[in-house]
Order: C-alpha cells, then sequence, then structure tokens
C-alpha cells in the first residue's frame, strides 16, 4: 500500500484535490441559483432551501429579457467565431505560405497589439461606432452587426498564430502537387488546406466563441437597448444596484448561460488537444 501511494496514489490525491477546488465554485453557484432569498449570504449553507423560483422568474420578468439576451448572446458569438476564424485563417495562410516585404514585421505588429489591454481602445471604439452610425445607422450604436463588427477587429491576433503554426505543418508539397494540377491559391485553401486544419480549427472556434460570450467591456458600451444587450451585459444589471441586487437570478442565469460552451466544447473536445499541441509548434 505504502509502495502503491508513493508511485501513483499521490498522484490520485493531487488530482482530487484540484476537482474539489475547481468544482466548488460551480456548487457556491448552483446553490445560489437554487436559494429563493436571492442573497449571497443565504447561500453560505450550501443546499439550505432549494426552489426554482429563480429560473421560473427568469422566462416570466419582462424587465429583464433573459430569453433575449440569451438569443443575442448565441447570434453574436457564433457569428463572431465563425467570422473571426475565417478572416485568421486568410491572414495564417498569406503568412504560412507567401514570403513578402513586411512579413515578419506583420507578425511582430500583431503579437505586439495583444499587449495592450482592451480597455485603452474603449472610448476609441465608441466614438468610430458613434460616427459610423450617423452615416449608417444599420451598423452603428445599439446594432448587433456593429458589435460583431468591432469584435472581428481582434481576428488577427492569438488565433492568426495558431493557425499559421498548423499550416507550417502542412507540406508545401501538398500545394505544388495541386498547383501542377491547376489549381490555383484559392483552390488549394478551400479544398486541401482547410480540411487539413479542422482540428485547430476547432480550437480557434471553441476559444473564440467563449471569449466573445464572456465579453463585456465593449458589449457594455455599445449596446444600449435591454432588448439587444448580450448576456454578459444584461446579467451584470442585476447584481449592478447595491439595493436590488438579486444574486439568486444572476446565478440561475449565469448557469444557464454555461450550457452552450459546455456542448460546443463536447462536440470539438477530439479536436482540441491535437489542434492546441501541433498550432503551438511552429
Amino acid at each position: 500500500m505504502t509502495k502503491w501511494f508513493a508511485d501513483t496514489g499521490w498522484r490520485h490525491l493531487v488530482g482530487l484535490t484540484a476537482l474539489v477546488f475547481a468544482l466548488f465554485p460551480i456548487v457556491f453557484v448552483l446553490s445560489a441559483s437554487l436559494n429563493p432569498a436571492g442573497t449571497l449570504t443565504a447561500s453560505n449553507a450550501l443546499f439550505s432551501e432549494i426552489s426554482l423560483d429563480n429560473y421560473r422568474a427568469l422566462f416570466s420578468t419582462p424587465v429583464y429579457p433573459y430569453p433575449q439576451w440569451f438569443l443575442n448572446t448565441l447570434v453574436v458569438a457564433s457569428v463572431t467565431a465563425v467570422a473571426q476564424v475565417f478572416v485568421a485563417c486568410l491572414a495564417a495562410y498569406a503568412f504560412s505560405r507567401f514570403r513578402f516585404a513586411g512579413r515578419r514585421l506583420g507578425l511582430l505588429g500583431l503579437l505586439l497589439i495583444q499587449m495592450f489591454p482592451q480597455i485603452l481602445a474603449a472610448i476609441a471604439i465608441f466614438l468610430l461606432v458613434f460616427e459610423i452610425g450617423q452615416l449608417f445607422p444599420g451598423i452603428g450604436l445599439g446594432t448587433t452587426i456593429g458589435l460583431v463588427l468591432v469584435y472581428m477587429g481582434g481576428a488577427l491576433g492569438v488565433s492568426t498564430f495558431l493557425i499559421k503554426g498548423f499550416f507550417d505543418t502542412i507540406p508545401t508539397e501538398l500545394d505544388e502537387a495541386m498547383k501542377v494540377d491547376g489549381a490555383g491559391h484559392a483552390r488549394v485553401f478551400f479544398t486541401m488546406v482547410l480540411p487539413l486544419s479542422a482540428p485547430v480549427l476547432a480550437v480557434v472556434v471553441l476559444l473564440a466563441f467563449i471569449t466573445t460570450l464572456n465579453e463585456f467591456l465593449v458589449a457594455s458600451i455599445l449596446l444600449t437597448a435591454p432588448e439587444s444587450q448580450t448576456l454578459a451585459v444584461g446579467l451584470y444589471q442585476l447584481v449592478s444596484s447595491q439595493l436590488n441586487a438579486n444574486w439568486g437570478f444572476f446565478a440561475a442565469g449565469a448557469l444557464l448561460g454555461t450550457i452552450p460552451p459546455v456542448l460546443l466544447f463536447q462536440w470539438l473536445q477530439k479536436y482540441v488537444v491535437s489542434g492546441l499541441t501541433a498550432g503551438s509548434v511552429k
């Protein structure tokens, strides 16, 4: 028994400790969502009261249109994830397969831009979208399309590096063989490179979806009408007031909001490990 614990048992102990440490916040939020009192102090005694009132209120309170927030978030996150990955793929293919002046400087510039926090650009983004909205109201302040376009501005970042790293592992001989048969760059990109890059594309889609789902700063300054807000902005309203904060509503809404990324992760799980490892090696 002592030998088994020294060789393997301690690993199980560390794993169980980490699992308990990771699951405790989720258990606490679940307890708060089931507590009708609506306060965190009342939830300290886990599952002392169990009720579905908070979940019912989410879908029956007109002041807080939670179903609309949920739908807006799914639309924005899905469209943004697909659009960001497509733009990042185009940039990654150019950096991986072409040799042109400024290529190295461009890659370095993309890396340096990621070092600046998003809050630095908040005022500039607001003013830019406001001015654009004066000319084209359909993509101005308070519009979902305008928010998606702003999110697409962050496509050329970490995603480009991950995808480029994977593209570099695809032999260029395959490109040359297709070009001998008369294929152009577009045909090589869409029919050969993209299908072979499914693992890293799945990883980038998942990361982009989760990032957009959790994004608060830009969405809070661009989306003003309650019916157009995303889940992160809408849920913040439930606890932003010190006098009317309802943490039970917030916990219930947050738990339901975790369902889409969990389902997406389960669907893409088989690609995640291979995509991250291959895309991180040049």
